[in-house]
């Protein structure tokens, strides 16, 4: 009869007649091998211990250890005095770094050598660490494990050896071997929470903490500022603002959190360092789906923002002020918005851009709806808006730097819609208005609609070609206009006249014309205007009993003009080409009379006055153009011919079938005669004097034949086409 003790396994054994108490004996080498190949397989878990070293003898109950040394919750074991309830804690599958402490009293009463590291006795519990915030002793399920910290290399080596125990560096294995000590979920059971992995840092829980919402604000209008931010705020953003923002929502009772606090920097350089820093821009551009953006974002201390709010510097509106210094227009040029601005519609994915006052609106009521978020689709097509700003402000400043030259090497305009067109020239086409960004007025600058039906794309055609004729002319003036050309021109001392000239010219062709004042609309022009159809009335100004006789014309589109502005510096005239544009300079000079050269025949002074009035006339009209004035007044209009003679006959013919007298009266070319047949038609016609560019290489005959029939002729030396 003998005992075996077995340090592996802290197990005694012996046979069912043998007496119940174990009591030490010499080890045999023979049994020590045999116990030491079992105690092996059980501790591997291979082999449990068997029934018949569990069963009680004689009524007596024995000390058996299976595995690790903890008894099952509520077994009794010794007997008499010596019985004990074990406790319902489950120990450790192997020592552990605190277990050492504990088992040295059972170590110390020893009856032989053992290993260096012993197991606990049976009836000492088992350490568990003490409490720990950042280490539990269980981690809750489906929080995610540590994560590799491992190179690609050491993985690699550590490949197909994942089944090992960790062992040999105590406390020094790292987050990736630690992982691969626990449990995972197997193959079939990936969508399974892992096991928890005691005394491991706890991965915070997905959701478990909601970060702060954040809106970054910079704006140098401060137009519907403080309501579109206490809207932010309400809905649980936490704002953050530069400068003079930080200090207009402040002073309206709106928390802020400054940007100089955001980065720790103030501001520098008198302001034009503020917002260009890692933190700001970091924050904006951060990827909300790619892991590596937001853990880079969570080790630098760096929280994203769901909006930014970003108004740039009036560069335009300053540099268009007479008399700027170049410093001052400089200090005008927005740095930080629109890097703000544009990193924000470049991640329109996560983050809101938002940079017209007129948005804030529509952003807070979506903003509401969805629980404090914004449309994928609402996104972009603000980050559309956010990217023509900045393009339309970087254009600006490209045309100040290039403003001494008409046609730089890359040519940026920039337009604005201003009115949304019903259709273009036909009912098929889309339309729109757009007012070039840069000139300080268009054609629809600080005009009024009185009254009327919208404006179609034809209306807004003619009214520029009537609006550019009657600005050269000084006297109260009248244009009517179809088609781009004008059919009848009057100028007189009295608006009312000016009118009667420009219907008489042509009053078949004026139906359903856009009709132009240089003069306001008094009550006598405005019951003569309600007898006639008109689909466009502009004038600067309406005489209160003028709009009351037009009150009865429900469908005239009544425009009241009250620019007072004058026009910019040079436009250029654009052309749309197939795949391209043509630029020039707008004709816009009044005539040189210093240029003019008479070459027969004598001029008088109302003839001077016909004929400048007609020149200024026909640099409108299409060409190829011939124009007949008499007294103030077009009576014959050639437009838009092939042939010069031919637009000479149409404008003698229209004037004969009117009734008009051509007896005295003057022609003008926008270009020059190439054959006498042109000028001889209309001096049978009763034409006394002639204006055109010349240029001909048979201006001579020309010439001859004006002189011979007794008229004058006047060279202008510039030629006015018209396409």
């Amino acid at each position: 009869m003998w005992t075996r003790t077995s340090f592996g396994t802290c197990s005694t054994s012996g046979s069912d007649t043998s007496p119940s108490s174990p009591i030490p004996a010499t080890p045999s080498s023979s049994g020590r091998s045999c116990t030491r190949d079992r105690g092996s397989r059980q501790r591997r878990g291979d082999e449990p211990a068997g029934a018949a070293r569990r069963a009680p003898t004689g009524g007596r109950r024995r000390v058996q250890h299976a595995r690790r040394g903890c008894p099952r919750a509520g077994r009794v074991i010794g007997r008499g005095g010596d019985r004990l309830r074990a406790r319902g804690l489950r120990g450790p599958r192997r020592p552990r770094p605190r277990d050492v402490g504990l088992a040295r009293r059972e170590r110390r009463r020893a009856r032989r050598l053992r290993r260096v590291h012993a197991a606990p006795h049976v009836l000492v519990p088992g350490a568990f660490p003490g409490p720990c915030g950042e280490r539990p002793s269980r981690t809750a399920a489906r929080l995610s494990r540590c994560p590799p910290a491992r190179g690609l290399a050491r993985r690699r080596r550590l490949r197909g050896r994942g089944h090992r125990a960790l062992r040999g560096r105590r406390n020094r294995h790292g987050p990736r071997d630690r992982e691969r000590g626990g449990a995972r979920p197997g193959r079939r059971h990936r969508r399974d929470a892992a096991r928890a992995r005691p005394r491991c840092r706890a991965s915070p829980s997905p959701g478990s903490r909601r970060a702060a919402v954040r809106a970054l604000i910079s704006v140098y209008d401060k137009n519907g500022l403080v309501p579109f931010a206490r809207g932010l705020a309400d809905l649980g953003f936490e704002l953050v603002a530069s400068g003079g923002t930080a200090t207009t929502l402040r002073d309206a009772g709106i928390g802020v959190v400054r940007v100089e606090e955001l980065t720790g920097f103030p501001e520098m350089l008198g302001g034009r360092v503020k917002t260009l820093h890692p933190r700001v821009h970091a924050g904006i551009l951060a990827r909300r789906g790619r892991g590596d953006d937001l853990a880079q974002l969570a080790e630098q201390g760096i929280e994203p923002f769901e909006l930014v709010c970003v108004n740039l510097y009036p560069f335009e509106l300053v540099a268009d002020r007479v008399g700027m210094a170049d410093d001052d227009v400089v200090e005008m040029i927005d740095v930080g918005g629109p890097s703000m601005l544009r990193a924000a519609a470049k991640n329109f994915a996560s983050v809101t851009p938002v940079c017209r006052s007129g948005d804030y609106g529509d952003v807070l009521a979506e903003l509401r709806e969805r629980k404090g978020q914004t449309s994928l689709e609402t996104r972009r097509r603000l980050a559309g808006i956010a990217f023509a700003a900045s393009a339309a402000y970087e254009a600006a400043i490209a045309r100040w730097f290039q403003r001494d030259d008409e046609l730089p090497e890359t040519l940026v305009p920039a337009f604005d819609k201003v009115l949304e067109l019903a259709y273009g020239e036909n009912p098929h086409q889309r339309a729109g208005y757009y007012a070039e960004r840069g000139p300080r007025r268009h054609l629809l600058s600080r005009v009024e609609q009185l009254a009327g039906k919208p404006l179609s794309f034809n209306n807004v055609n003619d009214l520029s070609a009537a609006r550019l004729l009657v600005r050269e002319l000084e006297e109260p003036a009248c244009v009517i206009v179809k088609h781009a050309n004008p059919c009848g021109v009057g100028v007189a001392e009295t608006i009312e006249d000016a009118y009667a000239k420009a219907i008489a010219a042509d009053p078949v062709s004026a139906y359903g014309g856009v009709v132009v004042f240089n003069r306001a609309v008094t009550a006598a022009l405005g019951e003569a205007l309600s007898g006639q159809f008109i689909e466009v009335l502009y004038a600067p100004g309406y005489d209160e009993q003028a709009m009351e006789a037009l009150a009865g014309k429900a469908s005239v589109r009544i425009l009241n003009d009250i620019e007072r502005r004058a026009p910019g510096g040079t436009e250029r005239d654009y052309k749309r080409v197939l795949g391209g544009l043509l630029v020039q300079e707008r004709d816009s000079n009044p005539p040189d009379v210093a240029r003019m050269e008479v070459v027969c025949g004598q001029v008088s002074d109302d003839q001077w006055r016909d004929l400048l009035f007609a020149w200024r006339v026909v640099k409108h009209v299409s060409s190829n153009a011939v124009v007949l004035g008499w007294r103030g007044q077009t009576i014959g209009i050639g437009a838009g011919q092939m042939s010069r003679v031919d637009a000479v006959r149409i404008a003698v013919d229209k004037a004969r079938e009117l009734g008009h007298d051509l007896e005295g009266a003057v022609l003008a070319s926008d270009a020059f005669f190439p054959f006498p047949d042109g000028p001889q038609i209309a001096l049978e016609a009763g034409v006394t004097a002639i204006i055109q560019p010349g240029g001909s290489k048979r201006d001579a005959e020309v010439t001859e034949a004006v002189s011979e029939a007794g008229a004058a002729m006047v060279f202008t030396h510039r030629r006015h086409f018209r396409h």
